[in-house]
C-alpha cells in the first residue's frame, strides 16, 4: 500500500526540508560563481597569418586568458552553477572530478571561491605543472594507473566521503547553455561580425568530454548558421571511430597522450549526430602545429590546440584547392607552459618515438604554397 492510500480524507502531507543555513550558502555561491563571469572580459579572436590571395582567413579563438589559463574555464563555471542549483554540491563537502588536468584546475578554483574541498582523480601520466595548478589552487590530486579507472574512482570517493562526483564526461553538453548567453559559439559569431568573412565556413574543435563541439554544433544548428563543425581527435581516443562506425560502445585500451583530450570511450557528453566532420590527427602531427603556431604568431600553445590546428590548416587547404573563400576558427585551448616537459620536448619526443619533422615539413610547405602534402 502507498503512504496516499493511507491517507485519512482531508488530511494533508507535508514534508519541509528547507534548511535557512543551506538557503543563504547556496544564494551566496552562486553569486560568487556568476561574479566570477561578470568581472571576466571575452576572450580574443587572434589571426593566424594567411596570404591574402588565398581567400581564405584563419583564426584562433584564445582560451588561454580565462582565469585558470584554459578553455576548461567555462565548463566548469556551467557545471557548479548545474551541480549547485541542482542541490548536488553542499557545504564542506568535497567536489570530486575525473580529469586529465585542465578542467581539475578551473574546478579547484570554483570549489575554492566557494569554501568546498576539491579532489581531482587524474591519469598517473598528468603533467607536472598541471598537478601544481590544481594544489595551487587549492585541491588534492588523486592518482590512477589506469585512464580508464577515473570514472569508478571518482564514484568511490564521492560515496566515502559523502561528496559530489562531478562527472564532466555526462554533464558537460547540458550544463552549458548553448541556446546563448555568452556561450564560446556565441562569442566566435560576435567576434567575426565587422570581419570579410563572418559566418564561418568551418570551426574546428576537438573533443575531451564532447560538450564544446556539443555546445557549437547545437548554437550553429539553432541560429540557422550554414557553418559547419568538425572534430579533430588523437591518437589512442575512440571518438573518431564511434562516429564513423555508429557504433557507440567501442572502447580502446590506452589514454590519449594530448592531454585534455582524446577518450578510451565514447562519453555521454559527446554528440555525434551534431556534427559534421571528423579527423583523426597523429600526435606528432598536433605537436608540429604547436610548434609551428609558436614560430608563426609567438605563442606557445597545448597539444589539444595542435590537434584542431592540424586540422584546421588542411582545410584551409582544401579551400584554396577549390577555389572557396571564407573562413575557418579553431581553439587556442591552454597555454604551452603546461607542457614544456612534453610536448616542447625533444627527449620526450624521442622517448614517445614520435618524428614530427615530415608533419613539420608538410605545414611549412602549405604556409609557403598553399598546397598541403600531410
Amino acid at each position: 500500500m502507498t503512504i496516499s492510500q493511507q491517507i485519512p480524507n482531508g488530511v494533508t502531507l507535508d514534508i519541509d526540508r528547507s534548511d535557512d543555513a543551506y538557503r543563504g550558502w547556496l544564494k551566496e555561491a552562486v553569486r560568487k560563481v556568476q561574479a566570477d563571469a561578470n568581472r571576466s572580459a571575452d576572450t580574443h579572436l587572434l589571426r593566424f597569418p594567411l596570404p591574402e590571395k588565398w581567400g581564405v582567413d584563419l583564426y584562433l579563438k584564445d582560451e588561454s586568458t580565462h582565469p585558470t589559463g584554459s578553455l576548461k574555464h567555462r565548463l566548469a563555471r556551467s557545471l557548479f552553477l548545474y551541480a549547485l542549483c541542482n542541490g548536488w554540491i553542499r557545504p564542506g563537502r568535497p567536489v570530486i572530478e575525473a580529469s586529465s588536468g585542465s578542467t581539475a584546475v578551473s574546478e579547484a578554483y570554483f570549489a575554492k571561491l566557494i569554501g568546498v574541498p576539491f579532489i581531482a582523480v587524474m591519469p598517473r601520466t598528468t603533467s607536472a605543472e598541471k598537478c601544481r595548478l590544481i594544489e595551487f589552487q587549492g585541491g588534492e590530486c588523486h592518482f590512477v594507473d589506469d585512464p580508464r579507472g577515473m570514472y569508478e574512482e571518482s564514484a568511490r570517493l564521492a560515496a566515502e566521503t559523502g561528496g559530489h562526483y562531478m562527472d564532466q564526461f555526462t554533464y558537460a553538453e547540458r550544463a552549458t547553455d548553448w541556446r546563448g548567453n555568452n556561450n564560446i559559439a556565441e562569442s566566435i559569431f560576435r567576434q567575426l561580425e565587422l570581419e570579410r568573412f563572418p559566418e564561418p565556413a568551418w570551426i574546428v574543435a576537438t573533443a575531451g568530454t564532447g560538450g564544446t563541439s556539443a555546445t557549437i554544433a547545437r548554437y550553429v544548428h539553432y541560429m540557422q548558421h550554414d557553418t559547419r563543425v568538425c572534430v579533430a581527435d588523437p591518437e589512442n581516443s575512440c571518438f573518431f571511430d564511434g562516429w564513423s562506425t555508429g557504433d557507440p560502445d567501442i572502447t580502446c585500451d590506452c589514454g590519449s597522450r594530448i592531454e585534455g583530450i582524446g577518450r578510451p570511450r565514447m562519453e555521454p557528453s559527446f554528440l555525434p549526430g551534431a556534427i559534421d566532420r571528423m579527423m583523426k590527427v597523429p600526435d606528432a602531427a598536433a605537436i608540429a602545429a604547436v610548434r609551428a603556431l609558436e614560430r608563426v604568431i609567438g605563442r606557445r600553445a597545448g597539444g589539444s590546440t595542435g590537434t584542431g590546428l592540424w586540422s584546421a590548416l588542411k582545410i584551409v587547404a582544401e579551400m584554396v584547392a577549390e577555389g572557396r573563400r571564407g573562413s575557418v576558427v579553431t581553439l587556442l585551448c591552454d597555454p604551452g607552459d603546461r607542457y614544456l616537459d612534453k610536448y616542447y620536448s625533444d627527449a620526450w619526443l624521442a622517448e614517445q618515438d614520435l618524428d614530427i619533422a615530415p608533419h613539420t615539413a608538410a605545414i611549412e610547405s602549405l604556409l609557403r604554397t598553399g598546397v598541403w602534402s600531410g
